[in-house]
């Protein structure tokens, strides 16, 4: 993906939690996935009663608060990723998993359709032991069933520091639904989510958070 925008802002960091965090009076929990371009990610996930709110941001790599052309070099070692604060009494862990998985690639490595390097490979960055093993678990059941016809090669690791990306890389598809890249990459897998998953849906129809 590319952008030529202007309005570039310095990330801020956001700590991640080591555990499934408590982080209001309704116990919401953080969720952290790297599916490809995190405009894809952010765009499906948002789709999702139950999903407070999403970031988009960079994790899992060794550079401190990267800038997203830092992280395009592919020297840094982070991944796109979206950040999810979640209801779990609307919307599971598992459930979450589900749409991971259907809607990206997990069997290419450092890559999702015409975007390649190591910043776009597939991960699951887990805050809690219950994470982890459900993730590891999904994973196995997944390739056991054949449902992919090459091995799942998504990366299932502890959460790390989350750099909150630019501020214009937030609400992107929202915002540029005709940007050559949201129209034709990330809107087909928005288009399959409300599909597939059309009792997930947000009922007010409200997918802007």
């Amino acid at each position: 993906m590319t952008t030529n925008s202007s309005d570039e802002t310095t990330p801020v960091t956001h700590v991640a939690e080591n555990t499934i965090g408590d982080t209001s009076e309704s116990k919401h929990e953080i969720a952290t996935f790297g599916a490809g371009c995190f405009w894809c990610v952010e765009a499906v996930f948002k789709e999702l009663e139950g999903v407070v709110s999403v970031e988009s941001g960079y994790t899992g790599g060794h550079v401190v608060n990267p800038s997203y052309e830092e992280v395009c070099s592919k020297t840094t070692g982070h991944a796109e990723v979206c950040r999810l604060t979640y209801d779990p009494v609307k919307i599971s862990f598992e459930e979450l998993l589900e749409v991971f998985w259907q809607t990206h690639d997990p069997t290419t490595l450092n890559q999702q359709g015409a975007d390649h390097g190591p910043q776009y490979r597939s991960a699951i960055f887990y805050h809690s032991s219950q994470q982890k093993e459900l993730a590891e678990k999904y994973k196995k059941a997944l390739d056991e069933s054949g449902a992919f016809r090459a091995p799942i090669v998504t990366e299932i690791t502890a959460a790390k520091i989350f750099y909150k990306a630019e501020d214009y890389h937030q609400d992107y598809y929202a915002l540029n639904p005709n940007q050559g890249y949201c129209a034709y990459v990330v809107k087909p897998k928005v288009d399959k989510v409300r599909k597939v998953f059309k009792d997930k849906l947000k009922k007010d129809g409200d997918h802007s958070e």
